[in-house]
């Protein structure tokens, strides 16, 4: 995963408060809170709405609502957000562009169970099952 690419993803690190150099940056951004805003951004370039990108998170819609741009998640809630925008970053290197990923991603997957991969992003398991096929297709091997 492209540290960068995530950085990007969620803002910056005008956003983030800080520079992603290593995956150690990943646990401890995590552990501190990432901000609605970042949240916020990730949705953006998912093309889903605030209430969509609260499903596929360890929180309600209402709460994620009512927090102020700035609110800091909690390090669970943080580490999901980070887990999907390495997906989000990963796809569109194996895909070659966020549309062509998010089109792949909206549609069954035979390889998933029919289920759309989009929809998996909602758990660490699903997150993995999506990296893994992402790592089959990147080398040619389909299912």
């Amino acid at each position: 995963m492209e540290l960068s690419q995530v950085s990007r993803i969620l803002g910056g690190q005008k956003v983030l408060g800080t520079r992603l150099q290593s995956r150690m940056d990943l646990v401890e951004l995590a552990n501190q809170g990432l901000t609605k805003v970042a949240v916020s951004n990730l949705a953006r370039h998912l093309s889903l709405s605030l209430k969509d990108m609260a499903a596929l998170l360890p929180i309600t819609e209402r709460s994620l609502q009512r927090y102020t741009a700035r609110h800091h998640l909690n390090p669970t809630v943080s580490e999901q957000v980070l887990q999907i925008a390495g997906v989000l970053a990963r796809g569109t290197e194996v895909f070659g562009g966020k549309d062509r990923f998010l089109a792949w991603a909206n549609q069954p997957s035979t390889a998933l169970s029919n289920k759309r991969p989009l929809e998996l992003l909602g758990s660490r398991f699903g997150t993995d099952l999506v990296l893994d096929e992402l790592g089959r297709m990147e080398h040619g091997i389909f299912s």
